[in-house]
């Protein structure tokens, strides 16, 4: 009985990823084919040829390269912001007592339940009126917060000693040493978890940077792949080579970063 609970069990988890990879095989053979092909075939690639990355690096309207050094440095500077205001709140919320502090945690809470789209218009007005729109820091200020990773950094810091904390403070350690050097070392899991959902959220956002870089030279690879595709253009050979290449940072970036993803979203399951 316990031998058939793990055939069923495998049997289930093999589906599980074959259903995963087949999207990803298409991908990959789609980019390989010519234009006129990609979707008269299934998972053959009769005629592979690489003129789609070729024609892909060569475009100038939209700019690839440019969308491409556009959305790394979104992307980077959007985690190590992220990064930063995200933990330091965590940290005040799980370490510090002040007035207001449980009404504060149950407000910033249920804005995790308001769709991101409604705020996209008053988010756009507040850059607008600020003059930020179409400019990178603009992109940045509107995504310097996370009220998910401050939820994630204060369970993880829940779990860190007091006394620990107490000890660094009677040695002489400021407030700010204690956080840098001791709270973030112990949450290391948690960081590299936080990073690897931050970098995939900025890489692969669309919406908010289509309302906010209007310039072409501004404009970052989602924006760039989909215009691709119009009513006067079809590049559907390009699109598929692009989104094969965009996808491979965050591939690169799971990996590294797979057992501190793991062991960071366990850790922050802690009760509080």
């Amino acid at each position: 009985m316990k031998l058939l609970g793990k055939i069923v069990t495998y049997l289930i988890l093999s589906l599980s990823v074959l259903g995963a990879l087949i999207p990803v095989v298409w991908l990959l053979l789609a980019s390989i084919r010519p234009t006129d092909q990609v979707f008269s075939e299934i998972f053959t690639a009769s005629h592979p040829t690489l003129q789609n990355y070729a024609d892909l690096w060569e475009l100038q309207s939209p700019n690839y390269i440019r969308a491409l050094v556009n959305s790394v440095f979104l992307a980077c500077a959007g985690v190590i912001l992220q990064l930063f205001f995200c933990s330091l709140a965590g940290y005040a919320l799980a370490k510090y007592e002040f007035k207001g502090k449980k009404a504060l945690m149950a407000v910033q809470l249920l804005t995790v339940f308001i769709p991101g789209a409604v705020t996209l218009g008053p988010g756009y007005q507040l850059m607008y009126q600020l003059g930020l729109v179409d400019t990178y820091a603009g992109m940045l200020i509107g995504s310097a917060g996370n009220v998910f990773g401050i939820f994630l950094f204060r369970q993880a810091m829940l779990g860190v000693p007091d006394e620990l904390l107490n000890a660094a403070r009677i040695d002489g350690c400021t407030e700010f040493g204690i956080y840098w050097n001791i709270i973030l070392p112990i949450i290391r899991p948690m960081t590299g978890a936080f990073c690897l959902l931050t970098f995939m959220g900025s890489w692969n956002s669309l919406l908010w940077p289509s309302m906010m870089l209007q310039s072409p030279a501004h404009h970052t690879l989602p924006i760039a792949l989909s215009s691709l595709v119009g009513l006067y253009s079809q590049k559907y050979g390009m699109m598929m080579a692009g989104t094969v290449v965009m996808i491979f940072p965050v591939v690169a970036l799971f990996l590294v970063l797979q057992k501190e993803f793991i062991s960071g979203l366990t850790s922050g399951a802690v009760k509080g």
